[in-house]
């Protein structure tokens, strides 16, 4: 496969599971449509940003910059969304009522993991990190589809079966992450230096990945934990309010 029509591939791919991702979101939260167009707009408009801050060469390790930006955006909708659920309960009570088959199926996309394979065939990525980033997003992908439908069709699954897959996908992102960073030409966490490694995950398009994509992934992990600590705890407060009322 040539690098244009791989680069290509990426790019469609990279769009389309943002825009797939922000309208199943923006459907499924509460709120009146207003508040949810504005929402739509925000997330949209900082994958706007990405785009044009990577193409001007603005998510590139730099010496010269102490905090990359390509960090920045890493950072902020993880930071932003966990300090709005702390803080307020109307968030926090939308984010648990989101369906959480959704949160789980959205994550049958991250099988295009898959092209993090071909750009390491190709030489473009090197190292472990295309390997683990790239196997452990199938796998989840994989996973997560029967799961899904096992939830939306109210078929018995139990909650520590979520809990395991829900984990697997949020080590496996962290690991990506770990890994990116410091097998990344110019990264000041280098520590792999095996070839090229990550330097592509910098660039167009495959830099929307950890700038857009990874935080979304990851805070949705973070919601499915929330909705599974709720329900243990509304299941632990009917078995002791049954045991209260058997008589002695």
């Amino acid at each position: 496969m040539g690098a244009i029509m791989l680069n290509l591939i990426e790019a469609i791919t990279a769009i389309a599971a943002i825009a797939i991702n922000l309208v199943a979101m923006a459907h499924a939260l509460s709120g009146s449509l207003t508040r949810r167009l504005a929402l739509a707009a925000i997330v949209g408009g900082w994958a706007g940003l990405a785009i044009g801050l990577a193409d001007a060469g603005r998510f590139v390790f730099s010496p010269y910059i102490p905090f990359p930006l390509i960090g920045l955006f890493f950072a902020v909708p993880l930071l932003t969304v966990g300090v709005l659920a702390l803080t307020r309960d109307d968030v926090r009570a939308a984010l648990l009522g989101i369906p959480q088959h959704l949160l789980i199926g959205l994550h049958a996309l991250r099988i295009l993991g898959v092209l993090f394979l071909f750009e390491y065939m190709r030489g473009a990525l090197s190292g472990p990190f295309p390997f683990f980033a790239g196997l452990g997003d199938v796998i989840t992908g994989v996973i997560a589809i029967p799961l899904a439908l096992n939830v939306a069709g109210s078929h018995t699954v139990s909650a520590r079966a979520i809990a395991r897959w829900n984990a697997f996908g949020a080590l496996d992102l962290a690991v990506a992450v770990g890994l990116g960073i410091t097998s990344a030409a110019g990264s000041p966490l280098q520590l792999i230096h095996a070839g090229v490694g990550s330097q592509a995950m910098q660039y167009l398009p495959l830099c929307l990945v950890p700038t857009v994509l990874v935080p979304y992934y990851l805070i949705t992990h973070g919601i499915v934990a929330a909705q599974l600590r709720v329900r243990s705890k509304a299941g632990a407060g009917r078995a002791r309010s049954q045991v209260s009322i058997i008589p002695a």
